[in-house]
């Protein structure tokens, strides 16, 4: 049982969720929108600038696990640079990611989003990775909210 924890909380999940290098609400952004998680009560507001179709910048701030922190800030790197139309694309895989611990489709930006795959042995905490990118969705559709459901 305890290695099985030990797995899910890898050192690298546990330095993203303790001393995340996004979590922190950009100086400027022109989006934003507030995932919550009522199961648990992980919330996460993700903040997005947008520049030429890209995501220019990313952040977040967020009350919850430490795999819902470490997937926000995983998730600030990952998406950074890419184009607004492709991040639709880059959260169902990581959803897929998370739901199977494969992802034999998964983009490039993708590849340190790799540790995450471990929820995919507790179905319970699938949502605790899939909520910040619920909520990156949102606002670059301009919603100021969402769920995990």
């Amino acid at each position: 049982m305890f290695d099985d924890l030990r797995d899910l909380y890898s050192a690298e999940i546990r330095a993203h969720g303790r001393t995340p290098a996004h979590g922190q609400r950009p100086a400027v952004f022109d989006a934003s929108a507030k995932g919550d998680n009522p199961m648990c009560g992980d919330r996460v507001q993700v903040f997005v600038r947008r520049d030429d179709g890209r995501v220019a910048e990313a952040g977040f701030e967020a009350r919850g696990c430490e795999i819902t922190v470490a997937s926000a800030d995983l998730m600030c790197e990952a998406v950074r640079g890419q184009p607004v139309g492709h991040i639709r694309a880059l959260s169902d895989q990581v959803a897929a990611m998370a739901r199977t611990g494969r992802c034999e489709a998964c983009d490039e930006a993708l590849r340190d989003v790799h540790p995450l795959s471990a929820v995919h042995e507790y179905p319970s905490r699938v949502k605790c990775v899939t909520l910040p990118w619920h909520a990156l969705l949102a606002a670059l559709h301009g919603e100021k909210e969402t769920t995990s459901e």
